[in-house]
């Protein structure tokens, strides 16, 4: 029988740090789905996670840690798929190692992902972008930084790692304004600067002295942002920004919601959508298609543009009686 520590500790420093070069935000993922299915485990089995053999680890342990994923801690059928793509990473690289486990391995291979329905994407209009952008307070530090960053987050469509990440170095405001990131699949990107925008970024990087290495968004103590502060300083100022907007109130913003409103700013000024695309830094364009069907306005004038039927109106008359019966049967 075959431990599972030394092949997962190899998964993680060979396969994906240096194999792969995954991402740090990849790696994390796969570490909190392992941690996550560890403790299942040895809260099922009782023996500890650097004792576990392969054979405890087949379809049916798996499946019951995803049943609980969905049922006990309340995840998503999304975060559920997810995480099994981390433990499908996993055991396909054990395959090459442990041929011995081979039938174990390729049951839990054969687990299949959940299909799921894909809610609408949910964006702000003009009057509600306003409203946010304006709730943050400018004559505290952190209402002015919290304002940069919404209004900066509106108008890139950075995601929210990519924005947290971007150093002084990482932002021009002068000739051809623009923001520079490493996206997924460690792909470099630039995304132009509106003018007010490369404005108010310059002034806050040139006010706060920020450094070429220095995050742009930071704490008071220049300390990187996490996301769950940004999210909870997106609440505040969602609240507040309902008042002055009441299509606000109630609604649940997240980073995203920035990202999806740039993406539908693009598309309703006319840029193509394989324009969005590179903008957004998406790997393929059908990605990019969701935003055409949260898009009422495009379907409308689609709809506009469409000869209208020119079929006469009436009351029907059934041309013969027994055609009638025959069709009634």
């Amino acid at each position: 029988m075959t431990l599972i520590a030394a092949t997962m500790e190899s998964f993680f420093v060979e396969r994906l740090a240096q194999q792969k070069r995954a991402s740090p935000d990849t790696i994390a993922a796969y570490r909190d789905t392992m941690r996550l299915l560890l403790g299942f485990v040895h809260d099922k089995t009782g023996t500890p996670p650097a004792k576990l053999d392969w054979g405890q680890l087949d379809a049916v342990m798996i499946t019951g840690f995803l049943d609980y994923l969905e049922s006990d801690r309340g995840n998503t059928v999304r975060t559920r798929n997810m995480r099994l793509t981390a433990i499908r990473s996993l055991f396909s690289y054990a395959s090459l190692r442990h041929p011995e486990h081979a039938a174990t391995i390729s049951h839990v291979l054969a687990i299949p992902t959940k299909r799921y329905e894909k809610a609408t994407i949910t964006f702000l209009d003009p009057v509600e972008t306003k409203a946010l952008i304006g709730a943050p307070d400018p004559d505290t530090w952190e209402g002015k930084r919290d304002q940069v960053f919404i209004a900066t987050a509106i108008q890139t469509g950075l995601r929210l790692s990519e924005l947290l990440n971007l150093t002084g170095a990482d932002v021009t405001t002068r000739v051809g304004p623009n923001v520079r990131c490493l996206g997924k699949g460690r792909k470099y990107r630039a995304v132009p600067l509106s003018p007010p925008i490369a404005k108010m970024l310059d002034a806050w990087i040139k006010h706060n002295r920020i450094g070429a290495d220095q995050p742009v968004f930071a704490t008071r103590n220049g300390r990187r942002l996490s996301p769950d502060a940004i999210q909870r300083r997106l609440n505040l100022h969602a609240v507040k920004a309902a008042e002055q907007c009441p299509s606000l109130i109630g609604r649940q913003l997240h980073p995203h919601v920035l990202r999806h409103t740039a993406a539908m700013n693009l598309l309703h000024a006319g840029v193509d959508t394989t324009v969005i695309a590179l903008w957004l830094g998406h790997a393929d364009i059908r990605s990019t298609g969701a935003y055409l069907h949260a898009d009422l306005a495009i379907k409308e004038r689609a709809l506009a543009k469409l000869d209208q039927p020119n079929t006469p109106t009436g009351r029907y008359h059934p041309s013969d009686r027994l055609l009638t019966f025959l069709e009634s049967l």
